[in-house]
């Protein structure tokens, strides 16, 4: 009696114990990273990628954004007093997208006016495809990251079901186990790298909108300047 008791008592209890172990294990980050296998190595280099380009694009557009409130009068100034050549060094020492794009309407200063609309908006173009320069990269990863946690998804559960065939009748939950693990966790990843991208993305695209408003104020706030001498 004292043996079936001693028996069952480690039959209740081993569960118990791989259970609880089996529970710390799910929830250790790295090993369920490690179990989405090989498609996980595209999935984390696209996640590098876009963190850089994020970070790279918006210092890049934080400089262009930098606005000074005096720079617009002092270049009126300039032109009110002829004084072209205090007016060109003032946009070059500025040195932002809106800076480039009066210079080069001060340089076209003496043409019709149709021209220097055109230089400043062929310059305006100019600058703000530099601003949006690896967009394409953090676009892509919004697209393609979900499509590859998925193909990894495909891949696990194929190689699940696999595993299930060749083990044939004795085929058991540890079996599946393996697949199991790489289909969710890729597709978990995909979806992660992919949301996280398109909201960089949107972000930066709002940012880069907002400089381009600025562009065409300071552009239009140009015109009307150049037009003042003509109207007295």
């Amino acid at each position: 009696m004292n043996i079936l008791t001693t028996i069952l008592a480690d039959v209740a209890t081993t569960p118990i114990v791989e259970v609880a172990e089996e529970s710390t294990k799910e929830f250790d980050l790295l090993a369920l990273t490690m179990k989405g296998g090989i498609i996980m190595i595209p999935l984390l280099l696209l996640s590098v990628l876009a963190i850089y380009v994020f970070f790279e694009r918006w210092s890049a557009i934080r400089k262009a954004a930098k606005a000074d409130n005096t720079f617009m009068a002092r270049i009126k100034d300039y032109i009110h007093e002829g004084d072209i050549s205090s007016a060109r060094n003032l946009c070059k020492k500025t040195n932002t997208p809106y800076a480039r794009l009066i210079e080069k309407g001060i340089s076209r200063l003496g043409r019709p006016m149709n021209d220097v609309l055109v230089a400043i908006e062929n310059t305006g173009n100019i600058e703000i495809a530099k601003l949006e320069k690896n967009f394409p990269w953090l676009a892509t990863t919004a697209a393609g990251a979900p499509m590859i946690g998925f193909l990894g998804t495909v891949s696990g559960m194929v190689r699940a079901f696999f595993n299930m065939a060749e083990a044939g009748g004795s085929a058991d939950i540890t079996t599946l186990s393996g697949g199991i693990y790489e289909a969710l966790v890729t597709t978990v990843a995909g979806l992660v790298v992919g949301i996280i991208a398109l909201f960089a993305y949107n972000f930066l695209v709002a940012k880069v909108d907002a400089v381009v408003r600025d562009l065409e104020s300071k552009t239009m706030e140009f015109m009307d300047l150049i037009n003042e001498p003509a109207q007295k």
